[in-house]
């Protein structure tokens, strides 16, 4: 009977142990999650920095091409003022994205703009930033896969069952990124 008791409490306690470190690999991952977010946010904290600038260079060599400037500014400011979901934030960084696209093509129809210095300047920046908030995306796209597979996969999924942890969703880019820009002359 002794035998029996003991032999019960070691299972109970191996399942203790097994749910908290389920639960603490899911917490771990989720913590990642949010600051692969983060990250996101500190590359396009840095985008928006670089945006008022190089427009302001553009005004001085294309100001017949306002529209083409308003339409920067106003994705600027939206994307700046969404403070929402990863997918109402990737929106609106997609469209900010697509309208950026613009501003370089307009550049190829002005040769005294591409040889100016703080236009190639500002452009190096902004390619590197428009580089680095990629890589975040991957990294956090990458941290939300495996959190989303360990909530899935069994029998994980019956501990999530308990804790209610909710998917995150991939940071993916929309219609308006993916398509090229035409540069006209």
């Amino acid at each position: 009977m002794k035998t029996i008791l003991w032999v019960v409490i070691a299972i109970v306690v191996i399942i203790l142990i097994w749910l908290i470190a389920i639960y603490n690999k899911l917490i771990t991952l989720k913590n990642r999650t949010n600051e692969a977010w983060s990250d996101i946010d500190v590359q396009l904290k840095r985008r928006y920095d670089l945006i008022p600038n190089l427009i302001e260079t553009v005004k001085g060599y294309a100001a017949h091409e306002q529209s083409t400037l308003e339409k920067v500014i106003e994705a600027r400011n939206s994307a700046m003022s969404n403070s929402g979901s990863p997918e109402a934030k990737a929106e609106t960084e997609n469209a900010l994205s697509s309208t950026l696209k613009s501003i370089f093509a307009l550049a190829e129809s002005y040769p005294d703009l591409k040889a100016n210095q703080n236009f190639l300047k500002l452009q190096d920046e902004l390619s590197d930033t428009e580089n680095k908030i990629q890589a975040a995306r991957r990294f956090y796209n990458g941290n939300v896969r495996d959190f989303n597979i360990q909530i899935e996969v069994f029998p994980n999924n019956l501990i999530n069952g308990m804790l209610r942890f909710k998917k995150f969703e991939f940071f993916e880019a929309g219609e308006e990124e993916k398509k090229n820009i035409e540069v006209k002359f």
